[in-house]
């Protein structure tokens, strides 16, 4: 089979309607805006290659310009896609993109409308290109295998229309789009089949990759409280244990809710959920970088502490104490006061493993709560609290 600019025109066809088709069944699936971009992006180009072919029947207003009018809107609903992606908001003025493309009307009906057609169409279609790809630039940070192959291949993509639209200019250079005759053109058609897989794969590849990331996120998270499960913090905590030396104590702080049942049978469960959110976004406040924290279960909640002191556990202590009180006793009236018990341990030498740390912890808030609650008990294990109890 030759590939003539009708076949390639027609295997365009087929490959852009095959990427709307599939990255639309994506989104219904994932629901992400990005993909939904991206399939009405490909679907644009499916329409405007087949209106492409009615040029040939001397169609030339539907066929030339508006068929490449498709084609640079379908370039800017990637850019949208991208931005939405990256979760950046665009300038206004790149829709002035559009009004760009109405003046093309203007252009005088003479032997030179094809070249200065092919230029604008050329750049229309660069300049939403190379911007998607610039804003896939890592900043600094990691992307995905299908995010930095999509920005490369955006990249490579617009630098071939850039290309395309300089080289209008040499000399001798024959193009003819009503007849698709013109080595540039038939270039073009081949390029653009390529391009569509290879986009069309990495924007897949990319958009899975960030599936898999919010899964993993999201069953490393209590659902209620948005902090870490216990399942996560035992992945988490031996780096911070690790880190453990005489002069870099670690603590634990084991954080239990006293009379809780009183809100839940008082108030109902709900209130007692939006009391546990409370509580969470207030272990947030008060948490030191490098710092772990996460919902055991129930009302009980633990934060891992590094390089910390006695001054600095019993200060963060405090502070939580006095914030949750203040907002449990305004929202809610309980025949007995709704308060924070915690028990503490600070020590100097890594634990035999996460669970003998928490059943330290544990040992500490059952102190706390049989010297009558709303109090934090604090034990010293470090090696020079030793030898002074010694």
């Amino acid at each position: 089979m030759a590939l003539d600019p009708i076949t390639m025109l027609t295997i365009t066809i087929a490959l852009a309607a095959a990427a709307a088709l599939y990255l639309a069944i994506e989104w219904r699936s994932i629901r992400e805006p990005s993909l939904l971009f991206w399939s009405a992006g490909f679907a644009t180009i499916s329409v405007g290659s087949t209106l492409a072919l009615l040029r040939v029947s001397g169609m030339l207003l539907i066929g030339i310009w508006f068929a490449n009018g498709l084609l640079v809107t379908a370039h800017f609903l990637f850019l949208l896609g991208v931005a939405r992606f990256t979760e950046v908001r665009l300038s206004r003025a790149w829709y002035l993109i559009f009004l760009a493309w109405l003046a093309m009307l203007l252009l005088p009906d003479e032997p030179s409308w094809s070249k200065i057609m092919l230029v604008a169409n050329s750049l229309l279609v660069a300049l939403p290109t190379l911007k998607a790809s610039f804003l896939l630039r890592p900043h600094g940070r990691s992307l995905s295998v299908g995010a930095v192959q999509l920005r490369f291949v955006l990249l490579t993509h617009g630098a071939f229309y850039t290309a395309k639209a300089i080289s209008v200019i040499i000399p001798g250079t024959l193009i003819d789009l009503a007849a698709f005759r013109g080595e540039i053109i038939q270039i073009s058609l081949v390029e653009g089949a390529m391009a569509i897989m290879l986009i069309a794969l990495s924007m897949t590849g990319t958009e899975r990759y960030r599936r898999e990331k919010r899964i993993a996120r999201l069953a490393a998270r209590d659902p209620l409280t948005a902090l870490y499960n216990r399942r996560a913090l035992e992945v988490r905590a031996p780096r911070l244990l690790d880190e453990v030396s005489s002069r870099r104590p670690g603590a634990l702080l084991l954080i239990d809710i006293d009379n809780f049942k009183l809100v839940n049978d008082l108030y109902g469960h709900t209130a007692g959920d939006r009391l546990l959110i409370s509580l969470s976004e207030m272990i947030r406040s008060v948490l030191p970088e490098g710092a772990l924290a996460a919902r055991l279960g129930g009302d009980e909640f633990v934060i891992l502490l590094n390089n910390t002191s006695c001054e600095r556990i019993l200060g963060l202590g405090s502070k939580l104490r006095y914030r949750f009180h203040q907002t449990a006793s305004e929202d809610f009236a309980t025949p007995e006061p709704v308060t924070l018990s915690i028990g503490a341990s600070l020590f100097d030498q890594p634990p035999a493993s996460l669970a003998a740390l928490i059943e330290q912890g544990d040992a500490a808030l059952y102190e706390s709560k049989r010297g009558g609650r709303d109090s934090i008990r604090l034990v010293d294990r470090t090696v020079a609290s030793t030898e002074l109890q010694r």
